[in-house]
């Protein structure tokens, strides 16, 4: 998994980084394949704001979280892109598991 953490007008430390990655590996468990996560991280006003694009095999996926502490807003976005990563993981898995149009129709 590559995750590429990035600060707007916030200072990415070492502990938020950690943080970060260790919230971020519920989703890494869902694929098998590599996985690539592009974070960013950003103060507007008095709300702390992370956003996420997850980049899956042809298919980029946006969730954004917004707190009042940068922590919490990381949890909430690892939360949704939990959520993400399930729905999309059945939905491939649904995809490939539907029979034939030619079995399912009865013929004369």
């Amino acid at each position: 998994m590559q995750l590429h953490i990035t600060g707007h007008q916030v200072e990415v430390t070492p502990a938020i980084r950690s943080y970060a990655e260790e919230k971020m590996a519920r989703v890494k468990k869902h694929f098998d394949h590599h996985l690539d996560i592009k974070m960013i991280l950003s103060v507007e006003k008095l709300q702390q704001r992370a956003e996420a694009t997850l980049h899956t095999a042809g298919k980029n996926h946006f969730a954004d979280a917004t707190a009042a502490d940068l922590y919490a807003a990381i949890d909430l976005l690892a939360d949704k892109l939990d959520r993400m990563a399930v729905k999309l993981k059945e939905k491939m898995k649904d995809h490939h598991r539907g029979e034939s149009a030619a079995k399912q129709e009865k013929f004369g």
